[in-house]
């Protein structure tokens, strides 16, 4: 099985912090490093230019008109004022317009480049890298106007240095700059570690808080004390403990009435089974009355199951936009039976209405109704259905003509196993249908109905919210 690493709240923020930080000083680092050693270079550059100064002006013209050639008298000691710490060495050579060589290191190639258009000096210099015997040089060249007397000439100065000392300042600039990028980067990193500690304490102490519960401890959590950041997550934390307390609450409540409700039948069909074993009772008779109480069992059942489920489509919240027009037709088709044996009045009618239900929940709620309308109607008596559509709402109203609900019954209607008269059924048709009414978002009601001040009949109406137009 593939392992799921567990994300660390402190190490997203460490390394969502740091990362770019160090990343920055990782490029900061070199482009100071850059621009160092660029400085050293000028610094160094300017030596070499001095260099080729001095020299330019030992150079002189000796000779006359064809006979007049440059001439350089150059100690050694002019170019050891330059040399620094005898850490590199400098070499030279002075060549005519030409390059033709005067003086100097004849194995240092002759200049072939050419002025820069801008320099940054005023004289006519240019600084360029080459190769003396192997070895990697910095050569400065300078182009030096000579005269004496009435003679004129152009001299080339270059001035080569080896590279030990640069390299050994490039690589001391980039130790220092290293060092103090890191110890900025470990100050970093421990204010950093320090404030994510301590943001995140809040997170630990309410983690340790949740752990140390009562397995049966569904209260809301305490926010006194926690940022504002962290609220939403606990107070929908505090939701969803909430929800679950009340659906523990309704189980509870309903293996209570469950246990209650299936012991009475299994008490009652024992005793039956028990008297037609004596006798004391006539065989067929017995097993009606057998059969009567497991059919009601078996609505019991079957009613508990259905509140079951209801719960679970809540949850689920798996509805669809329907029209409610077609299930009410087709639960009034399936119960048609029973409306023919009691040969009741009945009327239909109904209008296109959609709203956002679950096939099976909009089918149980109309067939609990309309099953018992049907059960309370006397033979022969007027039972209406009426779906209309009325303002926003989808309003089912089914009109029967039985006796009606006493006024202190009220609500009590759609309390589980609450019913109007002993042995009329389980008393859970009209708390299952409210509960299905409730998972829709609707409203149910029973309200009797009268013919002047004579009581005629029952209303039971639903109404659910219909799908918005548009506009």
């Amino acid at each position: 099985m593939p392992v799921i690493r567990q994300t660390s709240l402190r190490r997203s923020l460490l390394i969502g912090i740091l990362l770019p930080i160090v990343l920055f000083v990782a490029i900061d680092t070199f482009s100071l490093y850059r621009q160092t050693l660029h400085a050293v270079n000028i610094a160094y550059d300017r030596t070499l230019l001095a260099s080729a100064k001095a020299i330019g002006e030992l150079i002189e013209i000796q000779g006359s008109a064809d006979q007049a050639h440059l001439r350089a008298l150059i100690p050694y000691a002019a170019l050891e004022a330059f040399e620094a710490d005898n850490r590199s060495r400098m070499t030279y050579r002075v060549s005519d317009a030409k390059g033709q060589w005067i003086d100097g290191a004849q194995n240092l190639p002759a200049w072939q480049g050419r002025l820069p258009d801008q320099g940054p000096y005023a004289a006519l210099v240019d600084f360029y890298d080459a190769s003396l015997d192997d070895e990697p040089v910095r050569v400065a060249v300078l182009l030096q106007p000579v005269a004496t007397g009435s003679e004129r000439a152009m001299a080339m100065v270059q001035v080569a240095e080896t590279l030990e000392l640069r390299q050994t300042l490039a690589q001391q600039i980039l130790l220092d700059t290293l060092l103090r990028q890191s110890a900025l980067i470990a100050v970093i990193a421990g204010v950093v570690l320090f404030v994510v500690q301590r943001v995140t304490r809040p997170v630990r102490r309410l983690s340790h808080a949740l752990a140390s519960r009562q397995e049966d401890d569904l209260s809301a959590i305490d926010e006194s004390d926690l940022p504002r950041e962290l609220r939403p997550l606990t107070q929908a934390t505090s939701q969803v403990m909430q929800r679950l307390e009340n659906l523990l609450e309704n189980q509870k409540r309903f293996v209570r009435d469950a246990a209650h409700q299936i012991r009475t039948p299994l008490e009652v069909l024992k005793l039956q089974v028990q008297s037609a074993r004596r006798g004391d009772i006539a065989p067929d008779q017995a097993l009606q009355d057998i059969e009567a109480t497991v059919d009601r069992a078996t609505q019991l059942a079957n009613q508990m199951l259905s509140l079951a489920k209801i719960e679970q489509l809540r949850q689920q919240k798996d509805y669809q936009w329907l029209d409610w027009a077609p299930s009410v037709r087709e639960i009034a088709l399936d119960l048609s039976p029973l409306i023919a044996a009691k040969s009741l009045d009945f009327e239909i009618e109904t209008q296109p209405c959609t709203v956002l239900a679950h096939a099976w929940i909009l089918r149980e709620m109309t067939r609990n109704l309309l099953d018992n309308a049907i059960r309370h109607c006397p033979a022969g008596a007027s039972l209406r259905i009426d779906l209309r559509q009325k303002g926003s709402y989808a309003v089912l109203l089914i009109s029967d003509s039985g006796p009606g609900m006493d006024a202190a019954q009220g609500t009590r209607f759609f309390q589980a196993f609450a019913t109007g008269r002993p042995a009329s059924g389980s008393g859970l048709g009209l708390t299952i249908a409210r509960e299905m009414v409730l998972a829709l978002g609707g409203e149910i009601s029973l309200e009797n109905r009268y013919e002047a001040t004579t009581l005629v009949g029952l209303d039971a109406t639903i109404g659910l919210p219909m799908k918005p137009s548009k506009k």
